[in-house]
């Protein structure tokens, strides 16, 4: 009985963790629109997590082991919260070791990375670690903070991360807040696509860098919907409607179909986009 409340304190005082889960919808489903993540890619080498800080789930990742980057982030967003950058990085102990903590932790510990990216492969590569939850659309402090882990991140341009796609962030972010807070609730997912280049001969660099938004009303409809995607160079991402950016993904990943949100409950084509 000692040993067993003596792990449960540790567990508690941890700095925070990443829950690696068979299933993201059943356990943080919160960030889906009614509760459906997006396509979730086939394959053993796509990890499903929910990104918790200090026992708060703050939003889900679908990851690439393979490719060590993530597939798509998804996240409520709830305002501008005007948070602050930690400027750390984390790592996930789970995707090397499955026996590990589900602590989220930062690189402590030797033997990890194979199945995911480290600090060092970012070093000198000329790329910077794009979030695709972004701290500017975060809905807490906390929930900023918890952005800071690599499987949260891919290499992007240095001019893309800090030029057009911030201000993109920013701009939705803006729009967001004006035309859907606080009559809807607000999803969004964001994605990279794999390119043919690597960092340090182990991450893949992003041929593209998406995102799309949800504002669902009270009956659960998607009334306001869009997206936009991006070459991951200096250039203004372009926008798309939700259904043309599902047409575009779906042959940039090579599947059937992409799904960003379930639209169970009212056809796509009927949704509006966000006011310019």
């Amino acid at each position: 009985m000692l040993l067993l409340l003596h792990v449960l304190m540790l567990s508690l005082l941890s700095g925070g963790s990443a829950k690696v889960v068979k299933d993201f919808e059943k356990e943080c489903g919160q960030f889906f629109a009614n509760g459906e993540s997006p396509t979730k890619l086939s394959g053993p080498q796509y990890k499903q997590i929910c990104q918790t800080l200090n026992n708060v789930v703050y939003y889900a990742t679908l990851y690439d082991t393979h490719n060590k980057i993530p597939v798509y982030s998804a996240y409520k967003f709830e305002g501008i919260m005007g948070c602050t950058r930690l400027d750390k990085w984390y790592i996930e102990p789970q995707l090397d070791d499955n026996n590990a903590s589900p602590n989220m932790q930062f690189e402590k510990e030797q033997g990890l990375g194979d199945h995911q990216a480290l600090n060092d492969d970012y070093k000198n590569s000329g790329y910077d670690k794009g979030h695709l939850a972004p701290v500017f659309q975060a809905n807490s402090q906390g929930c900023a903070d918890a952005t800071f882990t690599l499987t949260n991140a891919a290499p992007q341009n240095p001019s893309f991360n800090r030029g057009q796609w911030r201000v993109l962030e920013k701009n939705i972010a803006e729009k967001l807040s004006n035309q859907c807070l606080p009559n809807y609730s607000v999803y969004i997912v964001t994605g990279v696509v794999p390119g043919t280049n690597n960092i340090n001969n182990r991450v893949k660099v992003p041929s593209h860098f998406w995102t799309a938004y949800c504002c669902l009303d009270n009956n659960n409809k998607c009334q306001i919907s869009g997206g936009f995607i991006g070459e991951n160079e200096n250039k203004t991402p372009e926008n798309k409607s939700e259904v043309d950016l599902e047409i575009e993904l779906a042959k940039l990943y090579n599947v059937a179909s992409f799904e960003l949100f379930d639209y169970s409950t009212e056809p796509p084509t009927k949704k509006q986009k966000l006011n310019k």
